[in-house]
């Protein structure tokens, strides 16, 4: 990264990816929990898996599992390492 406005370029791509998956997380999550939650308490029991409801486990185990999983490789893949100094450019005087 030699110039600032390239550090700036990259600066913003890693900063729209980090929205893009917090917004990806939210909506995942917002969609299980509230998409297949009991509306009733009349229902009949839930189905249970690893003595969990479907929503819950989707929205607050797999969930944060899976989007862990993506945030380490979209660090290790999208971010680059970059040094935060910033460089005097030479000048031929």
């Amino acid at each position: 990264m030699k110039t600032l406005s390239s550090r700036y370029r990259q600066a913003h791509k890693e900063a729209k990816w980090a929205i893009a998956l917090a917004l990806a997380y939210f909506a995942w999550w917002y969609g299980f929990a509230y998409g297949l939650a009991p509306e009733g308490i009349e229902q009949t029991p839930p189905t249970l898996y690893f003595g969990l409801p479907l929503w819950f486990l989707l929205a607050c185990v797999i969930g944060p599992l899976l989007f862990t999983l993506l945030c380490a490789l979209m660090v290790k893949y999208l971010y680059k390492d970059m040094p935060l100094d910033i460089e005097e450019e030479a000048s031929d005087e």
